[in-house]
């Protein structure tokens, strides 16, 4: 195995595996997923789909404590998604990223993989609050993991970090391949396909960059052009 991307089954990560088993094959790619009672927990079996379309191992781990030792909106359905102006949304999961990417990372070092991909884009951080989705915070678990593996070549590879959601887009050159990410990637929250709910972050963030997409390429369609 040469690399693991974290992979949810939403666009941004979908996109790293597409990336990953262009540059290393789809047999050295694994497709890690995590299980951690989230509302949108139908990601995984779209993500499992994804996978099977690049001809990608996928596998689960298990990391539901989350909701015995933290509580949000993405792991407590009985609260409403919310999120006010000024503040990080509910739906924060303090330190899941960096959580994933240590457990991914620990895997990825004992099958003698030197990298992880993370799905992270700094525009997550800057518009909806996530603070674990900026290139600093994985640069510390980064140096971190170095130390943990005595290696100082390990990687947390982030290809969309610095990008906007429509230049994300722009990465995939196979355009039956993008179709295929835009028909069949889960973004939102409530894990509603498609266009989602249209209200939350996840699903403004997505239709936007789709929206702005299409305006520099008015020949790509996709079946719910209409609805955002």
């Amino acid at each position: 195995m040469k690399t693991i991307v974290v992979h949810s089954g939403g666009m941004d990560s979908s996109i790293c595996l597409s990336l990953a088993v262009k540059e290393f094959g789809a047999d050295n790619v694994l497709s890690l997923g995590f299980s951690y009672g989230q509302r949108h927990l139908n990601e995984l079996d779209n993500a499992k789909n994804i996978a099977d379309h690049f001809g990608v191992k996928r596998i689960i781990i298990d990391l539901n404590c989350m909701s015995e030792i933290t509580d949000n909106a993405l792991t407590n359905k009985d609260l409403k998604i919310s999120h006010s102006q000024g503040e990080s949304p509910n739906t924060l999961v303090t330190g899941r990223n960096g959580l994933m990417a240590r457990v991914a990372a620990i895997h990825a070092e004992h099958l003698g993989a030197n990298s992880i991909y993370m799905g992270i884009i700094e525009v997550e951080e800057a518009n909806s609050g996530y603070r674990d989705c900026s290139r600093k915070y994985m640069d510390l678990i980064e140096a971190a993991l170095r130390l943990d593996f005595d290696n100082e070549s390990f990687q947390i590879r982030t290809p969309l970090v610095f990008l906007t959601k429509k230049e994300t887009l722009e990465l995939i050159k196979d355009k039956n391949d993008l179709l295929y990410l835009v028909e069949n990637t889960i973004t939102c929250y409530e894990g509603i396909p498609k266009e989602g709910c249209k209200v939350c972050p996840a699903c403004k963030l997505r239709n936007s960059g789709l929206k702005d997409y299409v305006k520099g390429h008015p020949e790509f369609s996709f079946s719910y052009i209409n609805k955002i």
